[in-house]
């Protein structure tokens, strides 16, 4: 692939990442906010720090995980690269490259969003206004996905969007479910009762996945049937099977792109998810839902890895937060 290209296939590869992954911590802090309890009552900040793998900068910048740290930190902190701020801005960025590709309105509603995030203030990230909040900018984030969806034409930069988007959205749903089995779990005592079902409506609202679940699991829930159904449930889009499905149709489609030919990719990073997507759940956790979970996380890698090589002219092993650590707000 030329260059020029190349650039542009990267641009809204990560344009679309990083506005899934607003939309995904925006969900995440509303949620924490209106449910998340540890077995005192009390809200437990701390696992939204470890779900990012932030703990090491977030502590040499604050004493505690309290609601105003992690609030402050995940929505308007210019130094975090995984804030709201900082996903918005980087998604902004990666689109003015792309303005001969995109809408008016992409572009448009883009530049209105950044700056509706960008003129926050601690003083509007009360809890009490908190969920409001978060509910604007999901909204935000879903009207963003909606003009793509109804205004890009359907070439190379559709595809590669998408890509990005199932990409981002798989890797979340692994980390959120991983956090639950292995720093969430409650003591034996409280396995079933109001605090463990509270934090399995938790999750399932973090990935809205609530009301899809009842709709196949009617009454109840136990680990196995949440973490089958965020993971495994074709008819679930956050489900790391949809994403999978969605992922090998797409490369399907760059491998039918007659602009494209010679050039291959090696899927076998695909093939592995997919065969990890296979295992039913049952057999998952009884091996070890964290190893299983890790399986996805590294073929996930290893796909984006194969992307960059072969589509964005990457010589290098490509981080999932490579673009993050090339760049800087200014």
């Amino acid at each position: 692939m030329s260059s020029l290209l190349a650039r542009f296939a990267e641009n809204i590869f990560w344009m679309a990442r990083y506005m899934e992954r607003a939309e995904n911590l925006a969900r995440i802090l509303d949620v924490n906010e209106s449910f998340a309890r540890d077995r005192s009552g009390a809200q437990d900040w701390l696992p939204i720090v470890q779900l990012h793998n932030d703990d090491e900068e977030f502590f040499a910048r604050h004493k505690q995980a309290t609601s105003d740290s992690v609030v402050n930190y995940y929505i308007i902190d210019r130094k975090s690269l995984n804030s709201i701020l900082y996903s918005v801005w980087a998604a902004r960025e990666n689109a003015r490259s792309l303005r001969h590709l995109i809408s008016v309105e992409v572009w448009s509603q883009l530049n209105v969003f950044y700056n509706f995030v960008r003129d926050l203030r601690p003083r509007h990230l009360r809890l009490a206004e908190l969920s409001p909040l978060c509910q604007k900018i999901k909204e935000q984030c879903q009207l963003h996905t909606g003009i793509i969806e109804g205004t890009t034409y359907r070439d190379q930069g559709w595809i590669f969007y998408q890509l990005g988007k199932m990409i981002e959205r798989a890797d979340q749903t692994t980390r959120l479910l991983d956090i639950k089995y292995h720093r969430l779990l409650p003591a034996s005592a409280d396995v079933g009762s109001a605090i463990d079902v509270s934090q399995w409506n938790a999750l399932l609202r973090s990935v809205a996945a609530y009301h899809g679940y009842r709709r196949v699991h009617p009454s109840g829930m136990t680990p196995a049937t949440v973490a089958g159904f965020i993971l495994l449930n074709h008819g679930f889009p956050r489900s790391v099977a949809t994403c999978t499905d969605t992922i090998r149709d797409l490369l399907r489609e760059l491998a039918r792109d007659r602009e494209l030919a010679g050039v291959t990719l090696d899927q076998t990073a695909l093939h592995v998810l997919e065969s990890i997507v296979s295992i039913p759940i049952d057999q998952a956790i009884n091996s070890g839902l964290h190893e299983h979970l890790d399986g996805m996380q590294v073929a996930l890698q290893a796909l984006v890895n194969a992307l960059a090589t072969v589509y964005f002219d990457s010589e290098e092993e490509y981080l999932t937060q490579s673009q993050s650590q090339s760049q800087s707000m200014g």
